[in-house]
């Protein structure tokens, strides 16, 4: 399915302070917009897809796999293929992130045909 912000998918909770919607997707690759609260986080974890990080706006304190760097708008990073990572929002903001292969449970969370 391929979409635009007029018809991205419904914001939902993506952790404490943060929220996220899926704006475009296929099997291959997928593109979501994730909006902070100043002291909004997302949590250490980890995941099988490479992932860009593109800081539209805010300061966000991002940890990838023990490395610490303040990133801030037009800044951007790639999270390699199961490296732990987090970040801290400083200033509010938004971010928008590619993941490929697409991130399938975010399909199912957002209740999302994966066809």
């Amino acid at each position: 399915m391929i979409v635009n912000s007029d018809n991205a998918s419904e914001w939902m909770v993506s952790g404490p302070g943060a929220q996220r919607r899926i704006l475009c997707e296929n099997k291959d690759i997928m593109m979501v917009e994730f909006r902070f609260e100043k002291g909004g986080e997302g949590l250490h974890h980890n995941h099988p897809h490479t992932q860009t990080t593109f800081v539209a706006s805010g300061k966000f304190e991002f940890t990838i796999d023990g490395v610490t760097k303040v990133l801030g708008p037009g800044d951007a990073t790639m999270m390699p293929s199961n490296a732990y990572h987090s970040c801290v929002c400083l200033e509010a903001g938004s971010l928008y992130d590619a993941f490929t292969p697409r991130r399938d449970d975010f399909m199912d969370a957002h209740g999302w045909d994966k066809s």
